[in-house]
């Protein structure tokens, strides 16, 4: 079977049914083998970044995400997403097209490159950011690809795997049977000892309780969380990486833990547990309060293959067999009472139809109109803020970048999980600033035909850095853009429906529209009013990144 035509059939084995990319010489021979096979569907973008944003948002909800790109100019134009798909553990597969390996071998200068000796740049550089890389060769291919492959899957991480471009229609011997994609055994005794030592902490104590991180999502773990917090009336709470992996209206869910901004409730529940069951946990500022978060020592650390309690580690243990295991093994309580919660997200704010749009009117239209099953993509900042803050409905899938950050990566991983689930409702949260960065990409999901309901703050700039400082600042501000019109400009004979809304009236007429073609609402707002949790957020970052000493304690610099 031919290298290229051999690395299609274990994607699609894999479970990729689309590649995102952009095409570039090195890898038009691929491509035309994407064509020819009709293995994959090619989704062609405007640059590569958006690319590896969209086979980000894609692998969200897929399980697996591929993006083709070129040598140098576009594996470093990609490389910013691959790094967030590393950041945020997704595992996506970055194929790209190289210089052929004849020219590595006689040490030729080729385009896309250095210009000088050695191939190795982008390699060294991907190693950085991605979990597993392979220049493939007639001889490694078979294995390079499965071990790739295998290694993305298993460790909900990016990879990268460099086919040069005069190999990909060589042949080589292939296996018959298929790719199986199946978690390593645990290992008995550890996973036997691992359950008890759990189970004994959990049922002993006076208030367990479970703190999931995103490999809560990643692992595919949620609905085992769920069974052994029932059975032991636990509590749990999620990092702002990882809202809705439980539904916010489940029983035993609290809301979100980011230290300080927490619910008092969220706190009481993870700050004095005496058994919390931490899921994946990092401590990283934006997802800690800035660090004002307080896990209590005798916190049990369970990871993708490991588990901590105390001084013992447990190693070959996967987290669904520990999950399992110790679920099955606890009693099942019923006389023990959860602790009450705050309702987040069903304030109703008391404004005329003719009222000024705020961000709080704005969200409390949002909550009403979100509903089962939606998928939710929020950009960093505002947008995200505002999104915390909302109660969502059962099996909605909420997306967003909070420790990467790169603005702009919603629009891009939009197109990315309207591909991946195209029958599902996608509203897109995003800002002026974040959309000027990405705008482009627009055009390819009207280009498909896609119908997502995208939402536009526009405030006249990087709010959610005027909260950390420049308030007033000309480096926070940005060219003004007719948001609106942009569907149109992008493709003259969509049926895109724009609205400009600057009342909480006209946002509610534009919400009433018909759902049938693309929907694109412009809110203009006050650039100084934000949600309740990025003012906060904004300052503690100041502090966090500035010190004592910094800008940020003169007059007048923060919102």
């Amino acid at each position: 079977m031919a290298i290229g035509d051999f690395l299609l059939r274990r994607l699609r084995e894999a479970g990729v049914t689309h590649a995102f990319g952009v095409a570039g010489d090195y890898n038009l021979e691929f491509l035309q083998q994407i064509e020819d096979s009709r293995t994959l569907s090619w989704v062609g973008t405007c640059n590569e970044l958006n690319a590896s944003y969209a086979a980000d948002g894609y692998a969200r909800l897929h399980g697996l995400g591929a993006l083709v790109v070129t040598n140098g100019v576009g594996a470093l134009s990609a490389i910013n997403g691959i790094a967030g798909a590393y950041s945020e553990h997704v595992p996506v597969i970055c194929v790209c097209g190289s210089v052929p390996l004849r020219s590595v071998r006689r040490k030729l200068l080729m385009h896309h490159t250095l210009a000088q000796d050695g191939y190795d740049d982008f390699f060294r550089a991907y190693a950085q950011v991605t979990t597993a890389q392979a220049r493939l060769t007639p001889q490694n291919a078979v294995a390079e690809i499965d071990r790739i492959i295998q290694t993305a899957w298993l460790q909900k991480l990016p990879v990268y795997l460099e086919l040069p471009s005069d190999i990909a229609y060589l042949e080589t011997g292939v296996p018959t049977e298929p790719l199986m994609l199946d978690e390593p055994a645990s290992d008995t005794e550890r996973l036997e000892s691992c359950r008890d030592a759990i189970a004994e902490r959990l049922t002993s104590a006076r208030s367990p309780a479970i703190l999931i991180d995103l490999d809560a999502d990643r692992f595919g773990v949620a609905d085992q969380i769920k069974e052994l917090a029932h059975k032991l009336r636990m509590p749990i709470a999620a990092i702002n990486t990882s809202k809705a992996v439980i539904d916010d209206t489940h029983p035993n869910y609290l809301g979100l833990y980011i230290g300080e901004a927490s619910a008092p409730e969220v706190r009481l529940a993870v700050e004095h547990s005496d058994c919390l069951l931490a899921i994946g946990y990092r401590r990283i500022d934006l997802t800690s309060g800035c660090f004002t978060d307080a896990i209590p020592a005798s916190a049990i650390y369970a990871d993708a293959y490991s588990v901590d309690i105390g001084d013992d580690n447990y190693q070959a243990v996967t987290l669904k067999d520990v999950l399992r295991a110790v679920t099955d093994s606890v009693p099942l309580m019923t006389d023990k009472a959860m602790p009450a919660r705050t309702a987040i997200g069903t304030t109703t704010i008391a404004a005329s139809s003719g009222g000024t749009l705020t961000q709080a009117a704005y969200w409390a239209e949002i909550q009403n109109f979100v509903r089962e099953g939606d998928v939710i993509i929020a950009e960093d900042g505002t947008s995200e803020a505002g999104t915390w803050a909302l109660t969502l409905p059962p099996n909605c899938t909420f997306i967003c970048q909070a420790i990467w950050g790169s603005i702009g990566y919603s629009l891009g991983s939009l197109l990315g999980t309207l591909t991946a689930a195209p029958d599902r409702r996608h509203l897109l949260f995003i800002g002026d600033g974040s959309f000027q960065l990405t705008a482009q990409e627009l055009s390819t999901i009207l280009r498909h035909d896609h119908k997502p309901i995208v939402f536009l703050i526009n405030n006249g700039g990087y709010t959610v850095e005027k909260t950390i400082l420049g308030k007033m600042s000309s480096y926070n501000e940005i060219a003004h853009w007719a948001y609106a019109e942009l569907p149109r400009v992008f493709r003259p004979d969509t049926t895109a429906k724009s609205f400009v809304v600057k009342t909480t009236g006209e946002l509610r007429e534009a919400l009433k529209t018909a759902h049938d073609s693309m929907i694109f609402i412009e809110a203009i707002m006050d650039p100084y009013d934000t949600p309740p949790f990025l003012v906060p957020t904004g300052h503690g970052m100041a502090e966090t990144d500035y010190g004592p000493r910094g800008p940020q304690h003169r007059g007048n610099l923060q919102i």
